[in-house]
């Protein structure tokens, strides 16, 4: 385990340290019943001395309740470190998550770091549970069992140099095959939860294009992978288990045998015999143990390899040392800016190359272009979604990269391309902007939203609860409810990336012209397909194919912009023949 993984046990080491001490305590108590058990028949039972038979017999019974009283401590104090460890561990993940840059949640999917969380954490759990106990209990056993069967009977107990070898041996086989095959295991569960997302998000896209029967093949056989994968996992167990039952088995039959042809000569009592099969029992046992706890670590080194890639994620995003002051004045300076989503790739993998552009603060400025273009990307660069891969954002004269990250995200307000909402109320979504906003500061910004009507026609109003995503909403009634949510936070500089695609041109007017009312000198940034949506902006930045194609005003454009002038004049045929 690493350092990281080692120190989510804080809180709870004192139970993961109780633990074996317990085990101890339950490990002598099992070693001694077999020696009271001896002389119970060698001594009381052969000479049929009943108080002798009563006073040892009250004795091992003392013994049975103090192993199972530690027993059931040392399994308490196993599950409250095990339970404990997993807890900080997902903690530990998904504060690390919180703090991932765009990059880094590009990197792992969605899925797969929900496996990592749940599955992945489950599995290092039992290792922990399991590993505090066994792994002190069976060698311990393992070590003092066969000390006392050396101890009771040095030739019977050569039986145990012929089979405990070929117990290693069996082990050693399921360590060295068995990582790779729960590492596969472990693919396949991510790519199962993959499709699972992927089909249940779009549940209404697979229903509206029939394609539930297609959609019904490929999760089965994704089901199928992960099942002949665990299955092949599992198989080393499925083999090896009923081998070293064969041995224990094996064993206990040749010391019945040469025990009773020893019994029958002479050289040993029928107490003893009977003791040493007790130990030689728990010895087997304990090699059962490790055998059993190998595969269970073995699964969980293959679930901590992945919670550890990523909590050894670099975060690439970090806090600067000493966060330079920025002005007042929420301008914006992108110089010789490029970015590619690969930081180490070549200028040719570049979404975004050469990019210069001074917004000044109260600027309301566009961005149209092509799909692929890079306006989305360009915006995310300024509350620091993304670093740059070459050159500099500055806001408010101020590199962003040395600024705040918290104070330089509170200036901005982003309205992002997809829409997100969470499940619970209207007025607690909204809130998200601000979290002590009044209901009036609510109903303000969703006018402006141009959300407040359709807010008011649900029966509870601002109380209405979401689904998950929003799912009981339209795509531009959600629209509008980001729209209000960034709104109310009441920022210097507003993003609205693409965020009226889902409205009507008739509503998305009455938003901007709401937005050019109520923010003056807030610095508006809008992305967008449909030039009415940029029209009266102070400047249109017209981008094409990650570079700056065109700066200037709608009517500037138009007179020299040969891409603006394709795209306003097609925009002007389409609106034409949807009028006629």
């Amino acid at each position: 385990m690493s350092k990281k993984l080692l120190a989510c046990m804080r809180g709870y080491k004192l139970a993961a340290v109780a633990t074996p001490l317990c085990i101890i305590g339950e490990v002598v108590m099992d070693i001694l019943i077999p020696l009271v058990m001896a002389a119970i028949i060698n001594n009381g039972m052969a000479g049929g001395d009943v108080p002798y038979i009563c006073q040892m017999g009250a004795l091992m019974l003392g013994l049975a309740v103090c192993s199972l009283v530690s027993g059931v401590l040392a399994g308490r104090f196993a599950a409250l470190a095990g339970m404990g460890f997993a807890k900080n561990i997902r903690t530990a993940l998904f504060e690390h998550i919180q703090e991932f840059s765009f990059r880094c949640l590009d990197k792992f999917t969605t899925a797969s770091l929900i496996t990592r969380l749940t599955t992945d954490v489950t599995n290092t759990q039992m290792a922990v549970m399991m590993g505090l106990r066994m792994l002190f209990r069976a060698p311990l056993m393992l070590i003092f069992g066969a000390a006392m069967a050396f101890y009771i009977n040095r030739s019977l107990a050569l039986v145990l140099l012929v089979v405990l070898p070929i117990l290693a041996v069996a082990i050693f086989l399921i360590f060295s095959q068995a990582f790779p095959r729960f590492q596969l295991m472990m693919d396949k569960y991510d790519a199962l939860n993959v499709r699972t997302q992927e089909n249940l998000t779009a549940i209404r896209v697979v229903k509206a294009f029939v394609r539930g029967d297609y959609e019904t093949e490929i999760f089965g056989k994704s089901v199928d992978e992960l099942q002949a994968a665990s299955f092949r996992a599992e198989s080393l167990m499925i083999t090896a288990m009923p081998v070293m039952q064969l041995m224990m088995y094996g064993c206990m039959l040749a010391v019945a045998w040469f025990g009773g042809r020893q019994i029958i000569a002479g050289d040993m009592l029928v107490g003893d015999l009977m003791s040493f099969i007790s130990y030689i029992s728990q010895i087997l046992m304990s090699v059962m143990m490790i055998a059993m706890i190998s595969v269970n670590l073995i699964l969980s080194r293959a679930s901590i390899k992945r919670i550890s890639e990523v909590l050894d994620e670099p975060l690439d995003l970090t806090e600067p040392e000493q966060p330079q002051p920025t002005a007042a004045k929420a301008d914006i300076r992108f110089e010789n800016v490029s970015f590619a989503y690969n930081a180490g790739g070549s200028a040719a993998e570049n979404v975004l190359s050469d990019i210069n552009l001074t917004i000044n603060a109260g600027e309301t400025v566009g961005i149209i272009g092509g799909t692929g273009s890079g306006k989305s990307t360009l915006v995310q660069l300024i509350p620091r979604l993304y670093d740059v891969t070459a050159g500099r954002v500055l806001v408010g004269g101020v590199d962003v990269r040395e600024q705040s990250l918290t104070e330089l995200r509170a200036r901005v307000g982003m309205v992002l391309q997809k829409n997100l909402l969470f499940s619970g109320t209207i007025a607690e979504n909204l809130r998200w902007g601000k979290p002590d906003a009044t209901q009036a500061e609510l109903e303000a910004a969703c006018r402006q939203a141009a959300a407040h009507d359709f807010i008011m026609s649900f029966p509870a109003g601002y109380d209405t609860v979401l689904g998950q995503g929003g799912v009981n909403l339209s795509g531009g009634q959600k629209q509008r409810l980001t729209i209000a949510r960034a709104l109310l936070k009441r920022p210097e500089i507003i993003i609205m990336d693409d965020s009226t695609s889902a409205v009507d041109t008739a509503t998305d007017n009455i938003i901007h012209r709401a937005l050019q009312e109520e923010l003056r000198g807030t610095t508006t940034i809008i992305v967008a397909q449909r030039i009415s949506s940029v029209i009266h902006s102070d400047k249109i930045v017209v981008l094409d194919d990650g570079k700056i194609s065109a700066v200037g005003t709608h009517e500037e454009l138009l007179a020299s912009s040969q891409i603006y002038q394709e795209v306003y004049y097609s925009q002007q045929k389409g609106g034409e023949d949807d009028a006629a």
